[in-house]
């Protein structure tokens, strides 16, 4: 069992279920103990032979009775503890999965840039799986050791103290070593963890990546960074077990040693017929003692156990507490309660650096886009474009007064309006693997029609490509889209921002993987549906936005100018360079 504040709330909320369990655990446990009692009457009646009298015989065949009774009783105990106690375990795990993915989904894209998806998803399984053992297993031992340990012994020391006294000293000893052993357990687990983390985290990356090492032919070298990796959560997890080993090996040795101590004294007690609170200790109470005995190993057995998964399970649940310990950053304060966003713009020089920088990466950024305008925002790979993307999506924090959307400031409306409000198609084209429908109508919960859909596959001239496959629109994509071209996934991409028909649509150089015919069609398809509304295409090519209503030249993380394509080539040097090579590159070919 395990107690911290993010786990606290289960027990009240299973209560039913760890009650049933807890009194399954213990009826099963009493009449466990019932066994050894009966087993020891049946022996000293058949000792004396008193048992086989005329008047006695009844005796037995009771006896016999309650015994099948007590096997029956103990099935059903048994079904219904381990239904109870392991259903509530899967349970919790179940619900800190589900509270630790809202969480996930609350994080910024800071926290994600500094923390490894292999390392998050061993939280996901291996340390719930952890926990949800600790829930289970650690329920279980801790009954027993409480109520089973407790009352056997309680028992043992009713027939023959001396014995009981005597076994309790190497008992102690298992246990003080056990406490021992428990601590350094909890850090070698955590060990474990760590390699697994970092053994998960290459492997998930050299298979989203395994095209590139097969086109640098860096196979045999992965193989080798992953060996050793997989040597060293080899070698951590041989650690472990190399401890809970030892603790088992001392357990057994200790428990041998004493079932031959407790035969040896307790034959001597019954050929001296010792009297214990006016019993006779009779060979049959002494197989009565011994069987209280092996019910009392369990118990012992169970608190070395419950050593260990305590340990295990606290190293989990505070890597679990620590991930979901992590501040949400992106909150709402003092928002007002706003309609729709219809789509003006304005930055007001604003300045911004990553929370882990040290110097801004955007730097007094000044213009106004005013509802309805189509504008381009160009410049050198790293001037800060995309930075300018994730500060309209809310994506990071800013100093208040720099960033307006409708004469608000962006850090008083409610960033899940904003992001409602904004069509994306990002540099990546992330595409889930899902059919292509489902993927296009990714932004509504609710059906959409097919022919939404083909519409906007049209409107994004990916609908050609999209019907040559087998299963048209139901075609399943693989990975990240992997089925696609790097051109059909941005299309998809421009197909799933536009069926949305948001206030705002912002394209982060979303045509880069297309020929510029194509090209062409889509700005063609975008000027004829977007009219009356805010659409932002940041681009590397001068053709994507030569015929935009203006264009945001930037560099070095700073806007160094704003206007027409004709007002950039009469007074920006840099725009007409950047507008002189693209067109040497068209004529030497470097351009489809």
């Amino acid at each position: 069992m395990l107690f911290g504040k993010y786990i606290n709330k289960y027990y009240k909320k299973y209560f039913i279920f760890f009650l049933i369990g807890l009194l399954a655990l213990v009826l099963v446990d009493y009449f466990q103990l019932e066994i050894p009692r009966i087993c020891g009457l049946i022996i000293d009646g058949v000792k004396d032979g008193s048992l086989f009298t005329d008047e006695n015989i009844n005796k037995m065949v009771r006896y016999m009775l309650y015994l099948g009774l007590i096997a029956f009783i103990m099935f059903a105990g048994r079904f219904a503890w381990r239904w109870a106690v392991f259903g509530v375990a899967v349970r919790i795990e179940s619900d800190i999965r589900e509270d630790m993915f809202k969480h996930s989904l609350g994080l910024s894209n800071q926290y994600y840039k500094q923390h490894k998806v292999g390392q998050l998803m061993a939280l996901y399984t291996n340390d719930l799986q952890t926990i949800r053992q600790s829930f289970g297993g650690g329920t279980i031992y801790a009954v027993d050791a409480l109520f089973l340990g407790g009352i056997a012994f309680y028992k043992m020391v009713k027939l023959n103290y001396i014995l009981a006294l005597i076994s309790l000293i190497p008992l102690t000893v298992i246990m003080v070593a056990s406490l021992l052993i428990g601590k350094v357990m909890e850090r070698k687990h955590l060990r474990r963890q760590e390699a697994y983390d970092d053994l998960s985290d290459f492997a998930q990356e050299n298979f989203s990546g395994i095209s590139v090492i097969k086109a640098f032919v860096k196979e045999v070298f992965e193989i080798r960074q992953f060996k050793k990796l997989n040597q060293n959560n080899y070698n951590a997890n041989v650690d472990f077990i190399r401890f809970s080993l030892i603790l088992d090996i001392l357990l057994s040795f200790f428990l041998s040693f004493i079932v031959a101590l407790l035969f040896g004294g307790g034959a001597y007690f019954v050929i001296k017929q010792t009297t214990f609170f006016d019993e006779v200790f009779t060979s049959g109470r002494l197989f009565e003692f011994v069987g209280y005995f092996m019910s009392l190993i369990w118990p012992f057995m169970a608190v070395s156990m419950l050593i260990q998964l305590h340990a295990q399970g606290m190293a989990s649940y505070k890597r679990v507490e620590e991930f979901l310990d992590t501040n949400i950053d992106i909150v709402d304060v003092d928002v007002k309660d706003i309609s729709s966003i219809k789509g003006k713009i304005e930055f007001n020089h604003l300045n911004f650096k990553y929370p882990d920088a040290d110097e801004n990466i955007l730097s007094d950024i000044s213009f106004t886009i005013d509802e309805g305008q189509m504008v381009g925002i160009i410049g050198k790979t790293g001037c800060g474009k995309t930075t300018i993307v994730d500060l309209l999506l809310r994506i990071y924090n800013i100093d208040e007064n720099m960033l307006f959307i409708d004469d608000i400031d962006i850090m008083h409306l409610p960033f899940k309006k904003i992001r409602d409000s904004i069509g994306y198609v990002p540099q990546d084209n992330f595409l889930f693997s899902d059919t292509i429908a489902n993927n296009i109508g990714f932004f509504s919960e609710d059906d959409i029609s097919e022919e939404e859909i083909e519409k906007a596959a049209k409107l994004a001239s990916v609908h050609d490509n999209i019907v040559e496959f087998e299963n048209k629109y139901t075609t399943v994509l693989g990975e990240r889209g992997v089925t696609l071209s790097g051109g059909q996934k941005q299309r998809v991409s421009i197909a799933r921002a536009l069926i949305k028909d948001p206030a705002i649509l912002i394209f982060d150089d979303s045509v880069s993987a297309v020929d510029t015919d194509t090209e062409s069609k889509i700005l063609s398809n975008l000027r004829e549906i977007r009219r009356g509304k805010t659409t932002i295409m940041i681009a590397h090519r001068i053709s994507t936005v030569e015929t935009l209503d203006k264009i945001i030249l930037m560099d070095n993380g700073k806007v160094v100018d704003f206007g027409t394509h004709n007002e950039l080539l009469s007074r920006s040097n840099l725009y007409k360079e950047m507008v002189h090579l693209q067109e040497l590159e068209k004529e030497i070919g470097g351009e489809d």
